[in-house]
């Protein structure tokens, strides 16, 4: 439940920022006719992302086994691969994000009403259908057959919604450097043992080879059904019989992403804040220049 949380207050909280930073940007300059469009174009994009969810989990339902763990095993790794790119994206860009929000708002408020519903919808869009598909990946490893994992999505998410409004409104001022720092290495965690969950779903697919070959059994020291067995599972994807494979994976992602991601250069190293601009577009100070 808690990476699951992890994942819809990270993914929430960067379109909560998208959203905030536009309708600032649309208040400040006197555009408020400009905000229909907007909020139509958020409102599609959240449509299309639940709308893509639940084609994912009922669409799946009609296929044989081999089949469900083929396409659980690949959208796993597609996924995987979308929430590692959007980790390290943020890292290097967050800082510029209002600059390059502002510019493409400022495009499309001279192309007309369809060109601003594009701008939201594409901005939103693109955190909404990486929430679904990393969220469907995760219920399906964590497969306990409880609605928990949702649960945490959704609340997560509201979370996020709750911080956007905050920010908007002036309220809250936290060090989002920091914050997408280690809520970015905390995912990397989490999807490396999605990853290693994908390859597996791949063997018992039979599209790879393996499955029987364990690379250790602890089953008895942490049974899958203990308590501390299902933290394990629902926060960092853990099996306590995984084989060669699935160890060989997780070791490959996680050691070389996460020392990449950590680096102290550019975004990681938490140099100042990023603040988002409140109803009258304030703007954070800048040093005077000799």
């Amino acid at each position: 439940m808690f990476s699951n949380y992890l994942i819809g207050l990270r993914e929430g909280l960067e379109a909560s920022l998208v959203v905030c930073i536009l309708i600032a940007y649309l208040v400040k300059t006197g555009r408020t006719d400009a905000l229909k469009p907007i909020w139509t174009g958020i409102g599609v994009a959240v449509a299309l992302a639940l709308g893509f969810g639940c084609a994912l989990e009922f669409g799946s339902q009609e296929l044989t086994f081999e089949a469900q763990e083929a396409l659980g095993g690949s959208l796993s790794i597609i996924a995987v691969g979308l929430v590692t790119w959007m980790v390290f994206w943020m890292r290097r860009t967050a800082r510029h994000l209002k600059s390059e929000l502002h510019g493409k708002l400022d495009a499309a408020l001279q192309m007309g009403t369809g060109a601003l519903v594009a701008t939201a919808f594409l901005a939103v869009g693109r955190e909404g259908l990486e929430t679904s598909l990393f969220v469907w990946t995760s219920v399906r490893a964590a497969g306990d057959g409880t609605p928990r994992p949702v649960i945490g999505a959704a609340l997560g998410i509201a979370t996020a919604v709750v911080l956007g409004w905050l920010f908007y409104r002036g309220a809250l001022r936290i060090n989002l450097a920091k914050f997408f720092t280690w809520t970015g290495g905390m995912l990397v965690v989490v999807a490396a043992g999605v990853l290693a969950y994908g390859f597996h779903d791949l063997q018992e697919a039979r599209f790879l080879p393996g499955e029987r070959t364990l690379a250790f059994d602890i089953s008895d020291t942490i049974p899958p059904d203990s308590w501390y067995g299902t933290l394990l599972k629902g926060v960092f994807n853990f099996q306590p019989n995984p084989t060669v494979l699935q160890v060989t994976v997780w070791l490959l992602y996680l050691i070389p992403t996460l020392a990449l991601f950590l680096a102290p250069v550019g975004f990681a190293s938490g140099k100042g804040k990023v603040k988002v601009p409140d109803e009258q577009g304030s703007q954070p100070s800048k040093a005077p220049q000799s």
